[in-house]
């Protein structure tokens, strides 16, 4: 065998033993994958059963019932409140008191130290509840809700409008107002119960919108009846609480309570709370107490009460009894001096047993008979004085004109209530004021049209729906504006309740800089300079990028 023989034999062999290598590896290999692919195949948790997913079934309740009947009725309720420039309050404390359900209940814990803020920093927001009692519109709620707002904003349920309300009237010593909104449609007005029939132990519903979550419904029973929170500042005579622990939050204020089949019980009002939340101790104001305030304020817009111009104190029985007598109200004090029963010559420490006739039980059953009497009327006051019975002819007098000088008892707002009863404007003011475009501001709009905003207003439409000045208004309703006349014929078209989306454009800052510095012409003005922040007419698309364009819309007050 040669030398190239054995060369020959050897490449073979070579070869073969490569064919033969890869062989046992691709063998190897197809194994492997087999087993692992076998392995992947094999569930994780073999002995394990798959859950799963049962057909939808309402399993449905009472409270399932009654929450879905009465989520219609309820309303979120929105107030800014506008900023009062003062010094000795921190901003955190001003903003801590948004809804403020408490009532004077509780008061601050500490004062940070005294500082200016920013009249802008002051201006804030607090929610509450109400609900719908009128298919027009018309809403009870918490006065502590409404009140020092200048913009009242409503939200319904499964209704992404906000409405604009007004407030009807309040009554500062039970806590309660009226507002209406104008939403041009039937609302679901709640069905109001006789919280005369209320016992302890019964179910009760809160529905509101706790720390801002609307619609939330919290169920529990009726803790008390007649609760009087003597601690409460100011203290308020007419208000006798619903106990319930029903959980009550912030937020809740002004929402009702519902008994179990879905009438409303109360307004709920307060919490005893000792961290800010619920704690099972919360107070609503009764239904029959609500009914009489909201049928004054609808009819007069406020509420009208009788007084005889007293002050007594709650008296033991045991005292009544040392004194020979087994029910009735100890005179405490004679005031106003110049007041009904001073004139009538009623003293200290007379015994109030009976009006017109009937037995007078307690403080409340006086406060009752004399509030429900008609301003103007005559009482006949049956009294014990040192043993002897007596009868004094009172005439009863308005509590709110006999308390003037007490705004703990009439509020601090008396002399500018009642609210007048006033209907909206006729037509449609958006409340801005505009003017036509300069050539510059042109080269910031597509199709070189509008009108630009040179004032918007606080409480205006335009403010409502966040327009800006400088902003270029191009379209209303999807109507072309070209010209301040085009926008007169267009909003003049407009009703209230209309809802009205606009069409803007809204330059970048230093647009605005320079749309605000642009001379406004008038006849005999020369032409308005060529700003040197203006692009050249080539530049047009780049001022457009510069600018934004976007719809603002709402609802017509």
């Amino acid at each position: 065998m040669n030398v190239f023989d054995k060369m020959r034999q050897q490449k073979l062999m070579s070869v073969t033993l490569m064919v033969f290598t890869l062989s046992v590896g691709i063998l190897i290999g197809t194994l492997v994958n087999t087993q692992v692919h076998a392995a992947k195949g094999q569930p994780v948790a073999p002995d394990a059963t798959p859950l799963t997913i049962p057909k939808a079934v309402e399993i449905g309740s009472d409270f399932t019932k009654l929450a879905k009947k009465l989520q219609p009725s309820v309303v979120n309720i929105v107030v800014e409140v506008p900023a009062k420039p003062q010094t000795g309050r921190s901003r955190s404390n001003q903003e801590d008191q948004g809804d403020d359900p408490f009532g004077g209940l509780r008061g601050f814990l500490g004062q940070n130290t005294p500082q200016l803020v920013p009249p802008e920093d002051l201006r804030h927001e607090q929610s509450g509840t109400g609900f719908i009692v009128d298919k027009n519109g018309y809403i009870i709620t918490n006065q502590h809700v409404v009140e020092h707002g200048d913009k009242i904003m409503v939200k319904l349920h499964d209704d992404s409008s906000e409405y604009r309300a007004r407030v009807i009237g309040t009554d500062n010593e039970t806590d309660l107002a009226v507002i209406k909104i104008d939403a041009h449609k039937m609302l679901d007005p709640v069905s109001i119960g006789n919280s005369d029939s209320v016992q302890v132990g019964d179910w009760a519903v809160a529905i509101g919108s706790p720390f801002t979550l609307e619609e939330s419904v919290t169920a529990g029973i009726v803790s008390a009846l007649g609760r009087e929170l003597v601690d409460q500042r100011p203290r308020r005579s007419f208000q006798r609480f619903i106990q319930t622990d029903a959980a009550i939050n912030p937020g809740n204020s002004g929402g009702p309570l519902v008994n179990i089949r879905g009438e409303v019980i109360g307004v709920n009002t307060m919490i005893a709370t000792s961290g800010g939340g619920s704690q099972g101790v919360g107070f609503a104001l009764p239904s029959n107490m609500v009914v009489r305030v909201y049928n004054d304020i609808i009819r007069d817009g406020m509420v009208s009460r009788g007084s005889i111009g007293i002050q007594f104190t709650d008296t033991k029985p045991e005292t009544l009894e040392a004194l020979g007598v087994n029910h009735g109200v100890i005179v405490h004090e004679i005031s106003p001096k110049d007041g009904p029963s001073a004139k009538a010559g009623l003293k200290a420490n007379d015994i109030i047993t009976s009006i017109n006739g009937q037995p007078v039980k307690n403080g409340d059953d006086l406060l009752s008979h004399v509030a429900d009497a008609a301003v103007g009327s005559t009482l006949t006051l049956g009294v014990d004085r040192d043993g002897k019975s007596m009868e004094f002819k009172v005439v009863t007098q308005d509590r709110r004109l006999l308390f003037a000088n007490e705004p703990g008892i009439v509020g601090e707002n008396f002399g500018n209530e009642p609210v007048p009863k006033t209907e909206p404007a006729a037509g449609v003011k958006f409340g801005i004021t505009v003017r036509e475009l300069t050539e510059d501001e042109r080269n910031l709009t597509p199709d070189k049209h509008g009108v630009i905003v040179t004032s918007v207003p606080e409480d205006s439409f335009g403010e409502d729906i966040e327009m800006e000045k400088g902003d270029i208004i191009l379209a209303i309703n999807r109507h072309p504006v070209s010209s301040v006349d085009d926008l007169r014929k267009i909003t003049g078209s407009l009703k209230s309740g209309d809802a009205v989306a606009v069409l803007v454009v809204r330059p970048a800052q230093e647009r605005v800089a320079q749309i605000q510095a642009t001379p406004r012409g008038g006849s005999g003005a020369p032409p308005a300079p060529r700003s040197k922040l203006a692009p050249a007419p080539s530049q047009a698309p780049a001022s457009q990028e510069a600018s934004e364009q976007m719809y603002l819309s709402g609802r017509l007050p």
